[in-house]
């Protein structure tokens, strides 16, 4: 059976409960956004049937959306259009479109304007590729390392089973590539991907975004809200920064995953979804976990298969690969066909260290793109971070001055090392003592006496005597 794809944009939370049922009773897969990029970054991954426009009066950019779907008519399909023309008049006439529907949206006129505009032109129902499968299966081929290649199996075989996922690594590696591969490779494929950053909103802002809330349940909701939980129903979850999830909502995400059931903000009733949830962070969790920052009953809740993520700089012969594939895929959007990379500038790419990893070099090829400068002439090499051919090589470091954060870390780490040592001496290194009168958990202290090395000046101490 083929799939059938719908994109609706900007409904409100109320009138989307209702008209996400209807458009699933008639075969719809949908895929729901509010805002108009988030429309455009699924235009990108994927082709639709029609996309439906909630076209409200109060959307300053509601004229660039129309205008963004028009050029991107190959994978929107017809635009349909809901527009308050009886308040507003000629203002809600959305520019370029195949049908305006009046609010309040009858279901009688969206099924005559689907039955016009779509069925029609799907009659044949010829499968269409999914964009977004293609270039997940293309950037998985740029694995070529030993670790890369782990983690490939690793995920392949996760996506089989129905369990949560664990993807650890440093900021820009392509933890979110990893993400959408297991979702893609799934059973779930056909479901909802919803990406969540936990570190991008205060808790209460986040608590809401995941869980939605009720019309009434604080000041300014006036309308029912539906979670993030609640879209993914029947996909998949990406939680993104895990390890910066308030503690309230680490007991509210751990219920969710023992019971698969939450209520919303100001809700009475319980909510039950099916969602299958994957979980990303560049912290060391058992390190939050022994400093009592994350649930530990939690963090196995997620950890159930962990996919590790390394460094571009530990997988530098990747680097070639990778920056053709994004001069490929960005020459063609910023239309500079025929760019390319001499052999002197790959080989610097390739032995520079990159802290921001994959994203940095994605960035970095981006603008020697736009600026026309394949040999790295017109970007200064202190911004790009490339060293020259004569100065030292980017691994030399040694002999660099630290900076003042690096500063600050080491001190703060030996003032702690020798307050946890003088305290261990005057208890007779009892722990547990030691651990209360630090004020700190007595795992957390284990922890910091494995990190500090103070283990092995006792063991080598109790050795002389």
């Amino acid at each position: 059976m083929i799939e059938r794809k719908a994109l609706v944009v900007g409904v409100d939370a109320a009138t989307s409960m209702w008209l996400l049922g209807f458009l699933r009773a008639q075969g719809y897969h949908c895929v729901s956004v509010s805002a108009a990029e988030d429309a455009l970054e699924e235009l990108d991954e994927s082709a639709f049937c029609f996309t439906l426009v909630d076209s409200r009066h109060d959307d300053a950019a509601v004229e660039d959306l129309f205008q963004d779907l028009r050029a991107r008519s190959r994978n929107s399909g017809p635009i349909i259009a809901v527009a308050d023309r009886r308040t507003n008049g000629h203002a809600a006439e959305p520019l370029d479109v195949d049908a305006i529907l009046d609010k309040p949206l009858r279901l009688d006129d969206l099924q005559q304007a689907i039955d016009k505009l779509v069925r029609v032109q799907t009659e044949p129902l010829v499968p269409a590729p999914d964009p977004a499968d293609g270039r997940i299966g293309r950037e998985m081929e740029l694995w070529a390392s030993p670790k890369m290649l782990e983690a490939r199996q690793i995920l392949r075989e996760a996506a089989r089973v129905d369990v949560t996922v664990l993807i650890t690594g440093e900021t820009g590696t392509g933890k979110e590539l990893v993400a959408r591969a297991v979702h893609h490779l799934s059973s779930r494929r056909s479901g909802p991907f919803i990406k969540v950053n936990c570190a991008a909103m205060p808790r209460e802002l986040l608590e809401s975004e995941l869980f939605g809330y009720e019309r009434g349940a604080f000041t300014g909701a006036h309308k029912l809200k539906i979670g993030k939980f609640e879209a993914a129903n029947r996909g998949t979850i990406f939680l993104d920064e895990i390890g910066d999830l308030h503690p309230a909502l680490q007991a509210k995400l751990l219920h969710v995953l023992q019971d698969g059931e939450f209520s919303r903000i100001g809700g009475k009733s319980t909510l039950s979804v099916n969602v299958r949830v994957l979980a990303a962070t560049n912290q060391d969790l058992e390190r939050a976990v022994a400093e009592g920052r994350f649930r530990e009953d939690l963090y196995y809740r997620l950890n159930v298969i962990q996919v590790f993520v390394p460094p571009l700089r530990e997988r530098s012969h990747e680097v070639p690969l990778l920056a053709n594939y994004f001069v490929e895929r960005y020459a063609k959007m910023y239309h500079r066909e025929g760019f390319t990379i001499s052999p002197q500038v790959m080989d610097r790419l390739s032995h520079y260290r990159y802290p921001g990893n994959v994203r940095e070099l994605e960035n970095l090829i981006k603008r020697m793109i736009v600026l026309g400068d394949p040999f790295l002439t017109r970007i200064p090499l202190a911004d790009s971070g490339i060293e020259s051919p004569h100065t030292s090589t980017p691994t030399s470091t040694t002999s660099a001055e630290p900076s003042l954060k690096e500063i600050s870390r080491r001190a703060s780490q030996a003032a702690e090392r020798k307050a946890i040592a003088s305290m261990l001496e005057q208890t007779g290194w009892n722990r547990v003592r030691a651990a209360k009168a630090l004020r700190i958990s007595y795992r957390a202290l284990l922890y910091k006496i494995k990190q500090s090395g103070l283990d092995g000046e006792r063991s080598s101490t109790r050795s002389m005597s």
